[in-house]
């Protein structure tokens, strides 16, 4: 039955990518608002709640490494794999205003992670927590941060039409806005429903196999449920419309650190026990390596060979992962 569930689920998430992407794009493009703030918001939001479903639910059983786990692995899937995947497929440019101000904010995010979860770096304690006070202080930031993000980028006629010229026209365009919206929500929850059994077929395969939990939560929890972005991304890429793939990726990472985890921590404090600092560099290092293609072969662009690298890191990290 599990085997059957699983394809039953990605036969769902691959057809619930489509329509969400066709609709999005439609959405973007009546609205005249960017692809890429489309993907930063309702797609990248909406592809993230698999994580908070996890998260928070972690939270209130106790196992704070599930939630962080979860959340630290889906960020790192979402860079080197998903981005990895994207730009291999379809190499694409880097707007300014992405390079200057939304990555850097992911930087910012996943280095305030590092140092709020990692209470033993400071001399005298012990126990890592992230306690209800940085929840607190993560859930602000995320709303300052989407009402900022919105309100300057959310509406621009400019990056409108540049998205329109070099982007395939959405084949839903020219249906009612409300329609647009019902396939683009009916899709999102489809997208998460069959992520949900792709992801609990697969962990209980995993333990008929006899992984460990902590290897499963970091590889398999972490990669199932960022399997929407992941086929998102790869359906937009195809479907020409990468920013879409970038702001989705750039979206979730900010999301999973500052909602989810700001959430889970604020509905119980997580206590930090197996997640190890090698763990967090690698997210970190994901976050700063996705700024530094903005300047390396081509001016502002994400290249097939960055792609093929970024998959390679990802490899070599779930290989470390299986051996540790």
């Amino acid at each position: 039955m599990d085997y059957l569930l699983l394809v039953v689920g990605l036969a769902m998430l691959l057809l619930s990518a489509n329509y969400l992407v066709e609709a999005s794009v439609a959405i973007a493009q009546r609205a005249r608002i960017s692809n890429f703030i489309i993907g930063l918001t309702i797609v990248g939001v909406g592809t993230s709640a698999p994580e908070l479903l996890v998260g928070v639910s972690s939270a209130l059983s106790g196992h704070g490494d599930i939630a962080m786990g979860n959340v630290v692995g889906s960020n790192i899937a979402n860079v080197f794999l998903i981005l990895g995947v994207t730009a291999t497929i379809m190499p694409f440019a880097i707007e300014r205003t992405t390079a200057r101000r939304d990555i850097p904010f992911g930087i910012l995010a996943t280095v305030l992670l590092l140092l709020l979860a990692n209470d033993s770096l400071v001399p005298g304690l012990s126990e890592n927590k992230v306690s209800r006070l940085d929840g607190i202080f993560f859930l602000v930031l995320f709303v300052a941060y989407m009402g900022y993000v919105v309100v300057l980028k959310g509406k621009n006629p400019q990056e409108a039409l540049a998205d329109a010229d070099e982007q395939t026209k959405s084949q839903l365009a020219g249906k009612h806005p409300l329609v647009l919206w019902i396939v683009a929500l009916v899709s999102l929850t489809a997208l998460i429903v069959g992520g949900n059994l792709f992801l609990n077929s697969a962990q209980n395969l995993a333990r008929a196999w006899g992984m460990s939990e902590a290897v499963i939560s970091i590889t398999i929890v972490a990669v199932g449920t960022s399997l929407p972005e992941l086929i998102t991304a790869i359906t937009a890429a195809i479907k020409h419309n990468p920013q879409l793939a970038l702001g989705n990726v750039i979206g979730s990472n900010v999301f999973n650190i500052l909602f989810i985890l700001g959430t889970s921590a604020t509905v119980k404090p997580l206590t930090i026990v197996d997640i190890n600092m090698v763990d967090y560099l690698v997210m970190l290092l994901g976050a700063v390596l996705t700024y530094v293609v903005v300047f390396t072969f081509g001016k502002r662009r994400f290249d097939r060979v960055e792609g093929i690298i970024f998959l390679t890191i990802y490899v070599a990290y779930t290989i470390y992962l299986l051996m540790r």
